[in-house]
């Protein structure tokens, strides 16, 4: 059996029966020593060496199967938001969920995360934020031959009995709609701090033992900002906190401290190479400027299995702006999706979203978002590795 394939949060009960304790059966089920040296690697510890090392192709050479299944070419809806949110009584453009969905499924979409449950008070079906709407939107879903992913909602910042009741109607919601993940569009926490990331990884593994039990994967978003440094690192400021770092990323210990049974992440990869871009360097505790390179399919190659999803979103490189790309239309772009889906195993598991922030062409292109729509699903069918 390939182990790529393994997906092994199906057993939560898997370390009680073996005797072992959470954090040995997050060593076990990952391989965290064999991974050790690719992970820190990817993340930016090691030699330019071990770097190299793990930027290694992972397939076999002249490989010229397709990258992304036809059944994993997906789209967070997001990306065209303007067609959910019109009124169908002031265009001819496809307008609301159950016609937007209908569009999608003719160019060929299969999978679909949302980005929260509204759309125009006219659409078709009108408030579907709710149980009732939940099931309207699933027999649209089914009509159109369309899978829905997940979904950017809100994790509770707290653990209360009223918070994860909230989470649980969440969960109910994303099982009536057949999702296989349920998630986050943002970090678990916005602090540089190691504190705050410790916390975070804490009420992270509670939810997410909570969302599997509801047959779910809780997963997080994350923009660039994720894939800076801790500052963890002496010597403190005025408030007695750290201002220099050891060099951990953000989420190198978030993934590191959290069960993969659990939790996991959706990475979004054009941010992983704005940060690729930006995140080059942190203090040290003697003061010094330590480079660090930053590797996006490294850090999935380390543990493949703990990214269900991924934002495929593509941006041209422009050293003009301070993120170092502008967004653009799947394959128009200057991300290397290529040799990132060829090296990052597991080929076939990964739930490939399509987003473009910027798609929606307001009044003076209403057509623009799900042209764009069809542009990027054909270079996803395209794509060969």
């Amino acid at each position: 059996m390939n182990d790529d394939l393994i997906d092994r949060s199906d057993d939560p009960q898997l370390g009680r029966s073996l005797g072992l304790s959470r954090r040995q059966l997050l060593a076990a089920t990952t391989g965290m020593a064999a991974a050790a040296a690719l992970g820190a690697a990817a993340f930016g510890a090691g030699s330019p060496a071990h770097a190299a090392t793990a930027t290694a192709v992972r397939t076999a050479p002249g490989a010229n199967g397709v990258l992304i299944p036809p059944g994993k070419r997906g789209i967070i809806l997001y990306t065209v938001r303007d067609a959910i949110s019109r009124d169908p009584n002031t265009t001819p453009f496809a307008s609301g969920f159950r016609e937007v969905f209908e569009e999608l499924s003719r160019i060929g979409y299969k999978q679909i995360e949302f980005a929260g449950y509204n759309q125009n008070a006219n659409a078709e079906g009108g408030n579907v934020n709710n149980v009732a709407g939940a099931q309207l939107l699933r027999k649209w879903l089914d009509d159109n031959g369309l899978e829905a992913e997940g979904n950017h909602g809100s994790i509770p910042s707290t653990i209360s009995d009223a918070t994860l009741a909230a989470f649980d109607a969440q969960c109910e919601i994303a099982n009536i709609l057949g999702f296989g993940h349920i998630g986050t569009g943002g970090d678990p926490t916005g602090s540089a701090y190691l504190a705050d990331w410790e916390l975070a990884a804490e009420r992270w593994n509670i939810l997410g033992e909570r969302a599997a039990g509801h047959g779910l994967k809780l997963y997080t978003h994350n923009h660039d900002i994720a894939y800076s440094f801790l500052l963890d690192s002496g010597p403190l400021d005025a408030l007695g906190r750290p201002t220099r770092s050891s060099g951990i990323r953000r989420l190198e210990h978030f993934l590191a401290n959290t069960d993969p049974s659990y939790v996991y992440l959706e990475m979004d990869v054009y941010w992983a190479h704005v940060a690729q871009y930006k995140h080059t360097s942190f203090t040290a505790p003697d003061g010094s400027i330590v480079p660090s390179l930053f590797d996006p399919a490294g850090v999935v190659a380390a543990q493949t299995t703990r990214f269900p999803l991924f934002h495929t979103k593509d941006g041209k490189k422009d050293t003009t702006v301070a993120n170092g790309y502008v967004m653009a239309p799947f394959g128009t772009g200057d991300i290397d999706y290529t040799t990132f889906f060829q090296r990052i195993g597991a080929k076939g598991y990964h739930n490939a979203m399509w987003e473009q922030d910027t798609a929606p062409g307001g009044s003076a292109n209403p057509g623009q978002s799900l042209e764009f729509a069809q542009v990027s699903y054909s270079n996803m069918a395209q794509l060969r590795g």
